[in-house]
């Protein structure tokens, strides 16, 4: 007399797979047609993701000089010297003044071109160059104390020490 069936039956149960595998499809052409292809998204988040951890600096180490190619009294007078002996800093004697040069010009030649080379109060050892030759040091007081009048010469200089 129970007439009751304990399973579901075939009516019920067939609409509802047909359902949900008609939305199932609509989704997956929804996202075909909308969604935005995976890949691409990844390009630009790669790209920034290089840019943030990209070095902040870049050291770059130069060629080493493998000749030094001796400077002009002038030449170092301009790149270095005029820089405090121009204006007069640090009471430096300016370029051309006789006043101030004609104490140390007294001093002698060989004594101005030690205190260049080695420095002396206020200026550093070969004008804050180290670079420079004694010769092109030498060649730039002369060129300093000519200009106040002094008849130095490097030439004759460079060759006694040579000697």
């Amino acid at each position: 007399m129970d007439n009751h069936d304990e399973h579901a039956s075939p009516s019920t149960l067939q609409p509802m797979v047909i359902i949900f595998g008609i939305i199932l499809a609509i989704g997956v052409v929804a996202s075909l047609i909308f969604g935005k292809p995976v890949v691409d998204d990844a390009v630009p988040a790669v790209a920034a993701v290089a840019e943030n951890i990209k070095p902040v600096a870049v050291v770059e180490v130069a060629a080493p000089v493998t000749e030094h190619v001796a400077k002009s009294g002038a030449e170092v007078v301009k790149g270095g010297c005029a820089m405090c002996h121009a204006a007069g800093l640090m009471n430096a004697p300016k370029i051309g003044d006789k006043g101030q040069w004609a104490p140390r010009i007294a001093l002698g030649y060989e004594t101005l071109v030690s205190h260049a080379v080695n420095g002396i109060r206020s200026m550093p050892a070969k004008g804050g160059n180290p670079d420079l030759s004694e010769e092109e040091i030498a060649a730039a007081v002369a060129e300093m104390a000519n200009q106040a009048g002094a008849t130095f010469d490097s030439a004759k200089f460079v060759k006694a020490k040579a000697s």
